[in-house]
């Protein structure tokens, strides 16, 4: 009987695991996992390559500056004077330097007094203003065959009124460009 027990202790454990129900195993999901969005691959856009520009319309345009820029500085003088001032010389050098540059330009230098004294001595005046400036242009290695001068006196004023401020807005030489 001291066998029995032990031997009906092992049974009875044998028959417990033996009528167990089998366990299933149990699925586990894993956790989600976050995706990245990835999106579909584009090509990058075609370069889209500025417009050529048409060679001439370039040049035309650039000409056009060079003559707007000489026609713009207007060279002023002292009253009843024609030599040139410090500043009309500086004005002189930057139209000189475009001159040298693009010899297809030829300049009609214009010149102007004020309304004061008559019209023969503004005339004069006039004119030796051209003068000055067509010489200071020839000394700094402008053909004189590119320059022509005219005096208009006092017919074509700048600014209208007898003031001062008018006066000297008067008395000055003025540019026209032909291209040639």
């Amino acid at each position: 009987m001291k066998m029995i027990v032990p031997i009906l202790a092992v049974g009875a454990v044998l028959a417990l695991f033996a009528c167990a129900k089998k366990k299933e195993p149990v699925e586990v999901e894993p956790p989600p996992v976050e995706e990245e969005r990835v999106e579909a691959y584009k090509p990058p856009p075609p370069r889209q390559e500025a417009p050529k520009e048409d060679p001439l319309e370039a040049e035309r345009r650039r000409l056009e500056a060079l003559m707007n820029k000489i026609m713009s500085d207007d060279v002023y003088f002292e009253y009843d004077q024609a030599t040139l001032t410090a500043a009309a010389k500086d004005i002189l050098v930057e139209v000189g330097d475009i001159l040298k540059r693009e010899n297809r330009f030829t300049i009609l230098t214009e010149g102007h007094t004020d309304e004061r004294g008559t019209e023969s001595y503004n005339m004069g005046l006039g004119m030796r203003r051209a003068d000055a400036v067509v010489k200071f242009l020839t000394n700094y290695g402008v053909a004189s065959s590119r320059l022509t001068k005219v005096s208009y006196g006092e017919e074509q004023p700048k600014a209208g009124g007898s003031s001062e401020d008018a006066y000297a807005q008067n008395r000055r030489a003025a540019f026209r460009v032909k291209l040639n």
